[in-house]
C-alpha cells in the first residue's frame, strides 16, 4: 500500500460522462494540477441521455453537460477537455474507441493514465455499475497497452504527425481493494465545487456530506482526513522512464 507523495508531470483522465471525474478523482486531479501538473481530461461521451426532462433533446442535453464539465475542469485547474462525443448510453469499448483514445494518448503524452475499473458490474447492494463506465474503462486500458505506446499499431497516425507514447503508470479508480492513496484533505473543497457544477445531475442535492464520507473511508486506515483510492499498475519501469524522458522521481 503506497501513500507517498507523487506528483506526474501529466496525467489523463478518461471516463464515460461528465461529472464521472468530480465524482471519482477530481481531488487528485484538482492536487496535481496546483502542483504544476498539466491535466487532461477525455470525456467519451457528452451525457446526453442523462437529463431525463420532457422536451429536452439529445443535442440541447450535450450542449448542457459539457458546459458543466468545462466548468468542473476550470474549477480543478484544468484546461484541456476533450468530447470525443461517442453516443452515451450505448458506448462501447470499440477498435474505433480505442483509435480515438490512443490518438489523444499521443497527442498529450501523459506520464498517467487514470481511468476506472473495467471488472466492475456492482460493488453495492443499491448500485449497478454503468455499462459506459465500463466500456469506457476497457477502452482506456486497451488503449494504453500496447496500442499507444506501439509504433506499429495504428501507425497511420504517424501521418498527423502523432508518434508512439508509452504511459508510465495507469491508476484505476476503485470502490475498494486500493493499494495506492492520494491525500485530497487541501482539495476536497474544490473537488466538491467541481462537482457541484454538474447542477443538471445533482438538482437539489448537496453532494459535500456524501463525498466527504467516501473520502473519509478512503483515508481512515492511512493516517489522513480525506483520500481517493487508486490500484496502480507500472508499466514503465523507473530505470525505463528515466531513459526515455531523462527525468526521475
Amino acid at each position: 500500500m503506497t501513500n507517498h507523495m507523487y506528483i506526474p508531470e501529466s496525467a489523463m483522465v478518461i471516463v464515460a460522462h461528465p461529472d464521472d471525474i468530480e465524482f471519482s478523482c477530481a481531488g487528485t486531479t484538482a492536487l496535481w494540477s496546483q502542483m504544476g501538473s498539466r491535466i487532461i481530461y477525455v470525456l467519451c461521451t457528452s451525457g446526453e441521455v442523462g437529463i431525463a426532462e420532457i422536451g429536452m433533446t439529445k443535442e440541447k442535453a450535450a450542449e448542457i453537460r459539457e458546459k458543466e464539465q468545462l466548468a468542473a475542469a476550470d474549477i480543478a485547474g484544468v484546461k484541456d477537455v476533450i468530447f470525443l462525443r461517442e453516443p452515451d448510453g450505448l458506448l462501447q469499448a470499440t477498435l474505433e474507441l480505442r483509435k480515438k483514445i490512443v490518438r489523444e494518448i499521443r497527442r498529450f503524452k501523459p506520464e498517467i493514465v487514470i481511468t476506472g475499473d473495467p471488472t466492475v458490474f456492482w460493488e453495492s447492494e443499491n448500485y449497478l455499475n454503468h455499462p459506459d463506465h465500463r466500456a469506457a474503462a476497457t477502452a482506456a486500458l486497451d488503449a494504453v497497452f500496447p496500442a499507444a505506446g506501439q509504433p506499429h499499431l495504428f501507425e497511420e497516425l504517424a501521418q498527423e504527425g502523432l508518434s508512439a507514447h508509452k504511459t508510465r503508470k495507469v491508476y484505476m479508480f476503485v470502490w475498494d481493494k486500493a493499494d495506492h492513496y492520494v491525500n485530497i484533505e487541501k482539495t476536497i473543497v474544490i473537488k466538491i465545487a467541481a462537482l457541484r457544477a454538474h447542477k443538471s445531475q445533482l438538482g437539489d442535492w448537496d453532494p459535500s456530506d456524501q463525498i466527504r464520507q467516501w473520502a473519509t473511508e478512503y483515508a481512515k486506515k492511512n493516517g489522513m482526513t480525506y483520500a481517493e483510492g487508486y490500484r496502480v499498475v507500472t508499466l514503465v519501469k523507473d530505470e525505463e522512464w528515466e531513459k526515455l524522458t531523462g527525468k526521475i522521481n
